[in-house]
Formats: structure tokens, C-alpha cells, sequence
């Protein structure tokens, strides 16, 4: 499976502080955004990844994590001129999905739970169709929602119901198989003149081959699309490091757990960035596996 991270859009919500910069390189508390979709994407196995940006802001990607070498990755970049929709994504990216099954993460979207590395890698290995994970939200008329039967089985999809059937949010990412680069282009722009990923979830649906994974207590899934919703994302972290000593999406540990990379590489990752408390736990987690130095 290949991984595409959509970081596009012009943050608009988050004006002025997105007027010259990409909403998913501003900081969530001690990294840029885009660490916390990349990490999900590496825990999930993965390791060629697509990041889709604005013409404008797509070398500061670049600038920032080069070609993924240093984690193990192989980082591609493509241009998203316009919003024109999620499902876009798919046919900008059809050359590099090839042949492959793609998961699709938003790039401002945070996860955090126990087992989830474990429980991505499992839908990987079993996909037939497409994977959704929702999560219980308390205002469900602002997402798209899913709706399960008594066998756990999807039944429906709305998109900002007034009336939800379920409080299941589905969240914004998403594992299909190669069908999905045909789906999109087939697809005809909604009134917002968009590539609707909902339509493209309902395709698969229709078919029988959606399934809703449900990601319950004991879990974290946040966005970052206000001011608020920003300011609390970072403090979410902040408090979880603080209290656990364990820094969530260091791109340098997760590449050093998932074998990417090994101790001495990592220890050199760390000891470029040894000014920051960041740069020291990296250093740590790198002796701590073995290296020397």
C-alpha cells in the first residue's frame, strides 16, 4: 500500500496566520503538522508517500522533509492548484499509485490511541474495498457520517445530516484498494465544483465493499482547522508528553520502532537537532536501542 498525505487548501479559517504560510507546517505544540498524518501513514506500514500541496507552498514540503531518505521513506511531492475536492487526490496521484492498494490521510488531522499501529496494519493486510474509521462526536451534523447495523455491518453514509443516524464521525482517513484511482476519475463535481470523497465512499458502498472501523474510548482524533481547535490540539500533546515522557509522531522514533531505520542513524537524525528538548529525546530513544555516541 501506498500512503497520500492531502495538504493542500488555503487554510482560510486560519487566517491571517495561513496567509503566508501552509496551514500543515504550522506547529502543533513541538513539530509541524504534517509529522502527525506522516506518522500514521509509517505506523500503518507504509513507506511511499505522496504529499499534494499548493504550487506555492510545496517547496517548503520539500525543504522540510526532502526525500524521506533520512526516515526510511520514499517521499513524492505533486501540486493541488485549486481545492477541487478530496477525491482529487486520486487522480493527481494515479502515476504514483500504479498498480497499488492507497491510503488516504487529511494533513490536518491528529490520531492517538493504544494499538492502533497494530489495528491499521490488520485492515491493510485484509482490505477488500475501502476502510473507514469513525469516531463518537457529540455534533455529528458537522461531518460526514456513518451508520452501522446490529452485525456491525456499514449501512449508510451521509454527508452533514440535520437528522445523523449515528454519532460515528468519519474521520479523515481512508484505506482503498487500486479501484479507487477509476472511481475518482469517474466522478462528477458536486455543486461546490468538488471531487467529493463521500461519493467515492458510497461507490463502495453500493458495492458492498465499505467497512466502518470504529474507533472508540481511550482515543484521540483532532483537527486542526480553527484557531481553537488548533490551540487545543497543541495542548493535548503538550500534556500527554509531559505527563508520559513519550513524544507523539517523532518521525525519527517511529522510523527507528518500524525498522526503517536503525540506532546509528537515528542517533545522527537526533544529534542534528540537539539544540531542541526534541532533538535530545531523539538522541535518547536512539542510545536507548543501542546506539553508540
Amino acid at each position: 500500500m501506498k500512503g497520500i498525505v492531502l495538504a493542500g487548501g488555503s487554510g482560510t479559517r486560519l487566517h491571517p496566520i495561513t496567509q503566508a504560510v501552509s496551514k500543515q507546517l504550522l506547529p502543533v505544540y513541538d513539530k509541524p503538522m504534517i509529522y502527525y498524518p506522516i506518522s500514521v501513514l509509517m505506523l500503518a506500514g507504509i513507506r511511499e508517500i505522496l504529499i499534494i500541496s499548493t504550487p506555492a507552498d510545496l517547496p517548503n514540503f520539500q525543504r522540510l522533509l526532502g526525500s524521506g531518505d533520512q526516515f526510511g521513506l520514499r517521499l513524492s511531492y505533486a501540486e493541488q492548484p485549486s481545492p477541487n475536492g478530496l477525491a482529487e487526490a486520486f487522480v493527481i496521484g494515479a502515476d504514483f499509485i500504479g498498480d497499488d492498494d492507497v491510503a488516504l490521510i487529511l494533513g490536518d488531522n491528529i490520531f492517538y490511541g493504544q494499538g492502533f499501529s497494530g489495528r491499521m496494519q490488520q485492515e491493510v493486510a485484509e482490505l477488500d474495498g475501502c476502510v473507514l474509521f469513525g469516531y463518537p462526536v457529540k455534533d455529528p451534523q458537522r461531518y460526514g457520517v456513518g451508520e452501522l447495523d446490529a452485525d456491525g455491518r456499514l449501512v449508510s453514509i451521509e454527508e452533514k445530516p440535520e437528522r445523523p443516524k449515528s454519532n460515528q464521525a468519519i474521520t479523515g482517513l481512508y484505506f482503498y484498494d487500486n479501484q479507487v484511482v477509476e472511481i475518482a476519475r469517474g466522478l462528477t463535481p458536486s455543486k461546490r465544483g468538488e471531487l467529493e470523497i463521500t461519493d467515492v465512499n458510497l461507490t463502495y458502498l453500493r458495492q458492498g465493499r465499505a467497512k466502518l472501523v470504529e474507533l472508540g474510548r481511550g482515543f484521540a482524533w483532532l483537527d486542526t482547522g480553527t484557531h481553537d481547535s488548533l490551540l487545543e490540539a497543541g495542548q493535548f500533546v503538550q500534556v500527554l508528553e509531559h505527563r508520559t515522557g513519550v513524544r507523539i509522531a517523532c518521525l525519527e522514533e517511529v522510523a527507528l520502532r518500524m525498522g526503517y531505520i536503525d540506532p546509528e542513524e537515528c542517533l545522527a537524525l537526533g544529534l542534528k537537532l540537539s539544540k531542541s528538548g526534541y532533538g535530545d529525546y531523539v538522541v535518547a530513544c536512539a542510545r536507548a536501542a543501542g546506539a553508540v555516541g
